[in-house]
């Protein structure tokens, strides 16, 4: 075979190896609002806005609970994660610095509050968290448009790892081929897989980014990227479903809430 020939193949095998998977549309509900992004259980999906939250039934979309911030307290919810029948709220004070952050608690039966965590000024704004396997892991997102009065750009996005006590305990920068796919804006959703990898998105792009830790150093491994119905932002695995991956997406400007399967 040719050399020229050779690196033909080459190319489009690790094309196909890298986007060997892709989602695949099940259903989606158009709703009134939907703009950062979205949670799931076993029986329901919640829509995350800036300042408010909904509650929607899986089989139809049906809202069933509402909650809107009267205080004035809070500016940015970006993401929400469902341990134990609490919602956890990932919020941030973007796009004002210095950057502020906490973990904000919802009863999923009413969507009343019912906690609060600061995590305070830390290098970043965090949109999204997970607990995986005893520990609380969050990511501090850095804009390369965004964050120049601090002077960091989005290559100081990271993923810390905290303890269940909220110690910092680690932390991970992102690849530089995810930074470039993120630009100039950084990480909006995440969560871990059930096969122990890390799934992420950005802002804006179809795109699911596949990540594990790293057997050394400080840098996250980009193993593989899935293309995907729903836009960037905040999206959810739906754990209750064991035989599948099946995620719950977004997009903003037509207010879809997108159910997709990998595969």
């Amino acid at each position: 075979m040719r050399q020229g020939a050779f690196f033909l193949v080459t190319v489009f095998l690790t094309i196909h190896a890298v986007f060997a998977q892709q989602a695949h549309e099940i259903r989606r509900f158009q709703l009134k609002e939907v703009k950062q992004g979205v949670a799931v259980d076993a029986s329901h999906f919640y829509v995350i806005n800036n300042t408010s939250l909904t509650k929607h039934t899986k089989t139809d979309g049906k809202p069933v609970a509402v909650w809107r911030d009267t205080t004035g307290l809070l500016k940015h919810l970006n993401s929400g994660v469902v341990l134990d029948g609490k919602l956890y709220c990932v919020h941030s004070n973007y796009p004002e610095v210095p950057m502020l952050s906490s973990i904000e608690i919802f009863d999923t039966r009413t969507l009343h509050p019912i906690g609060t965590h600061s995590l305070g000024m830390l290098p970043g704004s965090a949109t999204w968290a997970d607990f995986y396997q005893g520990y609380w892991w969050v990511a501090f997102a850095n804009y390369s448009n965004k964050s120049s009065a601090e002077g960091r750009d989005n290559r100081w996005t990271m993923l810390v790892k905290f303890s269940k006590n909220w110690e910092r305990l680690e932390s991970w920068a992102f690849p530089p081929t995810v930074l470039q796919a993120f630009a100039p804006m950084s990480t909006s959703g995440g969560t871990w897989g059930k096969d122990g990898l890390i799934y992420c998105t950005g802002h804006d792009k179809p795109e699911l980014y596949v990540l594990k830790l790293p057997d050394r150093g400080s840098t996250l491994q980009y193993l593989k990227t899935i293309p995907t119905v729903s836009e960037g932002q905040a999206f959810a695995i739906d754990r209750s479903v064991k035989d599948k991956t099946v995620l719950y997406g977004i997009t903003r400007n037509d207010n879809f809430v997108i159910v997709s399967e990998v595969k």
